[in-house]
């Protein structure tokens, strides 16, 4: 196969309808929108949601739930992944995210416990849990809250 041999999968490409291009079209004049109406001005249609003027689903629920303005999101680590570096070495946000293990800072670096850790390492980190400071301390490495 070549490239001037390729063609499209059936239906992938159409061309658009060509609107207000003369009666000989089959879409000129009212360019398929009839005449007059909301719908056929500029601009015209209804609002996503809007039923008429009944009042809409949305707002015939009732809420539910709160969200809280103040929430923190952190970027999660686990402990056992904390493995992939050597003795000694210094783990931050940054050597993280270097080495592509975390994309977003957020609103900081948290570390959770899960797995077993056996490097000696000093951790750098926003917030930790229990399991992963003890994990960390039980390695013999140290955890440092930013």
């Amino acid at each position: 196969m070549k490239l001037n041999e390729m063609k499209a999968n059936d239906g992938a490409r159409f061309t658009s309808k060509r609107l207000g291009r003369g009666q000989g079209s089959g879409q000129g004049k009212t360019a398929g929108k009839g005449h007059k109406g909301q719908n056929a001005r500029s601009g015209g249609g209804v609002a996503i949601g809007f039923e008429g003027g009944q009042t809409p689903f949305f707002k015939r629920t009732p809420m539910r739930g709160f969200t809280n303005m103040n929430r923190k999101e952190y970027a999660v680590i686990n402990v056992e992944d904390l493995n992939c570096f050597e003795d000694g070495a210094t783990v931050n946000f940054a050597v993280l995210k270097d080495c592509g293990m975390i994309k977003k800072e957020l609103d900081g670096l948290k570390v959770l416990g899960n797995g077993k850790l056996e490097k000696k390492i000093t951790v750098q980190a926003a917030k930790f849990s229990k399991s992963a400071l003890k994990a960390i301390e039980e390695a013999g490495g140290t955890a440092e809250v930013l």
